[in-house]
């Protein structure tokens, strides 16, 4: 019973790290190109509805992630794949930090209304690069957990 909970712990972390691999890159992808269209007019509706959804979720989800990791470092404390939930413990607090020191600031000034076509691209502009380094965080996440599976799949042959 103790390792079928183990490995649904790493099924959820995977998910996790997941659900942000494939959200940031789809924003970057898919959602960045459609805000040069924004206006101060259209922005709020398109962004902060949105933004705010996925904030409460991923609070939520961001405390998951670390309890789940701190299980999976204990889990292999003496073994050296400790260091891939390590890696992913570290990316998530890093990627929170970010979030909220520099990222959630911008989302209040665009919560609050910008009314001005220099401030929107500048907050908008400042917002997409720290996502984009906030994704970079979530890809290192994601590559943590492939590679730990990886090298765990390749074990049990």
């Amino acid at each position: 019973m103790k390792k079928l909970l183990l490995k649904i712990n790493k099924g959820i972390l995977f998910a996790c790290v997941s659900m942000y691999f494939g959200t940031g890159w789809s924003l970057v992808f898919f959602q960045f190109p459609s805000a040069e269209g924004l206006t101060p007019d259209t922005y709020y509706e398109q962004f902060v509805p949105q933004v705010t959804r996925a904030t409460d979720f991923f609070t939520i989800m961001t405390m998951v992630m670390m309890v789940s990791a701190v299980i999976m470092i204990i889990e292999h404390w003496k073994s050296v794949k400790k260091w891939f939930p390590i890696g992913v413990l570290v990316g998530v607090v890093v990627a929170t930090l970010l979030t909220m020191l520099y990222i959630f600031p911008y989302n209040e000034r665009m919560a609050e209304g910008i009314s001005q076509m220099a401030e929107l691209q500048e907050v908008l502009g400042k917002w997409m690069r720290l996502n984009v380094v906030r994704v970079s965080i979530w890809t290192v996440e994601w590559l943590c957990m492939l590679l730990y599976f990886l090298i765990d799949f390749n074990e049990d042959r």
